[in-house]
């Protein structure tokens, strides 16, 4: 059964909402945030960066005002977090933030790119949507937590979200199957990013 493009990117955008708003909850509450300020930042980073895009590609309103879904679940997502913050503690808080980040990154990369090829986007700026999609929440959360966002120092991030971004625009290019070719661009910006924090890979700095 073929998987079509409006489900496509509506499955990555609403699965991104939950996986950036936990990851963004997780940040707040190691930064010692209240309630209030773990809610925003959850729906900050989970909305942030599609919002973004969307305003760039001409999608107005953005999904995230339009679709009920996208609000609800990020503070939902953020309120779960916080009412289960004990539990999270226990477990290795630096890991789990990694790899929610890293799954956040990648389902935005590919509904960024696939919404904006939708939107008549080419293929070299559909690719950079998509990458900003996936940094935007990001960049939002580490200026709100006095951070140096990922993006500015040299590690693979926005690289990596670059790279799962092309390999759906190369693969919708080359009309390969949709569903197929979402799961081959999260699959290589999700193991690009691990792979690049696991090894320590690093863009060359300017010191």
């Amino acid at each position: 059964m073929r998987i079509g493009l409006g489900t496509v990117v509506l499955c990555a955008d609403l699965a991104g909402t939950v996986v950036f708003a936990a990851e963004g909850a997780m940040a707040a509450m190691m930064r010692g945030l209240d309630l209030f300020g773990i809610m925003v930042v959850a729906f900050v980073v989970a909305l942030g960066g599609g919002m973004i895009r969307d305003v760039l590609i001409g999608a107005a309103p953005p999904s995230a005002i339009r679709d009920w879904r996208y609000p609800v679940l990020a503070f939902l997502t953020g309120l779960g977090v916080f009412a289960c913050r004990r539990l999270l503690h226990v477990a290795p808080g630096g890991h789990v933030l990694a790899v929610l980040d890293a799954a956040g990154l990648s389902l935005f990369a590919v509904a960024g790119a696939e919404k904006a090829l939708s939107y008549g986007i080419g293929p070299l700026a559909a690719a950079l949507m998509g990458m900003l999609t996936g940094v935007g929440g990001g960049v939002m959360r580490d200026v709100l937590l006095a951070r140096v966002p990922l993006i500015l120092v040299s590690d693979i991030y926005a690289t990596a979200a670059l790279a799962g971004a092309s390999v759906v625009v190369a693969g919708r290019r080359l009309a390969l199957p949709t569903g197929a070719v979402a799961g081959a661009g999260a699959l290589t910006c999700f193991c690009l990013r691990l792979a690049a924090l696991r090894y320590g890979w690093r863009l060359p700095g300017g010191t």
